[in-house]
């Protein structure tokens, strides 16, 4: 493995740095939970003192790709994402792919998502015997049965399977999930969790001028929903839930934080529910800390971040038990999860959480608690430890005809 220069860090030793080509059809100042994740992995690689070298759609005509010795950013060709207002889908670039890669050969190349720029990404790294990994972040074959589109959730699981079954290893953010994929066919995954910036995320950003402006009086509570306004998240439950929550406490007040293509109907039904609308940073971190609980009831998450947000801003979480609540949540001690799929469950964890007041102030806090543990340097650590791993084997075994190896689990 060469080392490659890296004019503005002096790496201690035993650093050789890598070259990492990551490929995504997201990256902020997108806001979702996948751009966010790879937004972070490439900080994680950078302060190991590794490059990146980044490919995504061009979000605007006049946006210019950022360049640095150790972040580039190359910016390619996009179409706005159906039913996705403000995201953008890149269209099949292999040869632009092959050119850039051939000029500058990276290390390994890391593909975030499944759509025509990523699968050029798996192509052009063919070609030119390139190791490939990819990771899995969104359950789309799950969304079709909110769009009235159920009869292709098969073939798009097929598309997802045959996709990954590409590449190397497919990083997955749970257990749960690696389990599930491996039982339809996915084969080569690992593990490599989620983080959350406790720093950011903390019960100290509470404000009350926030809450004055939502209307809360003292004694009331504020249920607060984060996350796309979109069929797929499953959002009657979240209005079901506050009515049922607030016919036991009338001064109740729900906040949505958030935008998309449900949100004008949303609003239209139900005028007493206060729609932030999209926030980021300390504004968004406000929100959490000056809300009192978290209702999240989405069962199409691979992982769910806002529910580690909610944790580190010190809120009890209602969520069904599986993604990052079956792997955070502890039932009773710092949140509270619903069997899966049961709205019924939920109401009643919800209602039960609003009926003692104590109790919810308790879970809170060990939510906060639990969230100190889980720190994105660990999760940066694994996730280099892997991709060192899988250049270092494909140097080894790689004869020159050889596609695929097997990566050891780290």
């Amino acid at each position: 493995m060469k080392d490659i220069p890296h004019p503005q860090f002096n790496p201690p030793k035993p650093y050789r740095p890598l070259r990492v080509a990551m490929v995504s059809e997201t990256y902020p100042p997108e806001v979702n939970g996948v751009a966010h994740t790879a937004q972070r992995m490439v900080q994680g690689l950078i302060s190991r003192y590794h490059q990146v070298q980044l490919v995504r759609p061009r979000q605007h005509a006049q946006d210019q790709g950022v360049s640095s010795a150790a972040f580039e950013e190359v910016l390619v060709r996009g179409v706005a994402m159906p039913r996705y207002a403000g995201l953008k889908i890149g269209l099949p670039a292999t040869d632009e792919l092959v050119r850039l890669w051939r000029a500058r050969r990276p290390h390994l190349v890391q593909v975030v998502t499944e759509g025509p720029l990523g699968w050029s990404a798996i192509v052009a790294a063919r070609k030119l015997r390139l190791p490939v990994i990819s990771e899995f972040h969104t359950n789309f074959h799950a969304y079709t049965r909110h769009y009235g589109m159920a009869m292709l959730g098969g073939p798009i699981r097929a598309y997802l399977r045959w996709f990954h079954n590409q590449t190397l290893t497919t990083l997955v953010p749970t257990e749960a999930l690696r389990h599930e994929l491996a039982s339809t066919g996915f084969r080569r995954l690992q593990v490599v969790a989620r983080g959350v910036d406790t720093k950011l995320f903390n019960p100290a950003r509470w404000n009350k001028l926030l809450r004055l402006s939502w209307g809360v009086a003292d004694h009331c509570l504020v249920a607060l929903h984060v996350g796309r306004l979109a069929a797929e998240k499953n959002l009657p439950l979240v209005i079901d839930t506050f009515r049922h929550l607030q016919s036991s406490r009338p001064g109740m007040k729900l906040v949505m934080v958030g935008d998309g293509p449900e949100r004008a109907a949303l609003q239209a039904r139900n005028p007493d529910v206060i729609f932030s609308g999209m926030r980021q940073g300390e504004d968004l971190a406000e929100h959490y800390a000056s809300a009192d609980l978290l209702l999240f009831p989405s069962t199409t998450e691979t992982f769910g971040n806002v529910v580690l947000e909610a944790m580190a801003s010190g809120l009890p979480v209602v969520a069904y038990d599986y993604a990052a609540a079956r792997e955070h949540i502890r039932h009773g001690e710092n949140g509270l999860r619903a069997a899966f799929s049961d709205p019924q469950a939920f109401i009643g964890q919800a209602q039960s959480l609003v009926s003692d007041t104590e109790n919810a102030r308790r879970l809170g806090r060990n939510a906060r608690t639990s969230a100190e543990g889980i720190d994105w340097d660990h999760v940066h650590d694994r996730f280099e430890r892997l991709v060192v791993t899988t250049v270092k084997q494909w140097e080894r075994n790689h004869d020159g005809k050889a596609q695929l190896s097997f990566v050891p689990d780290l």
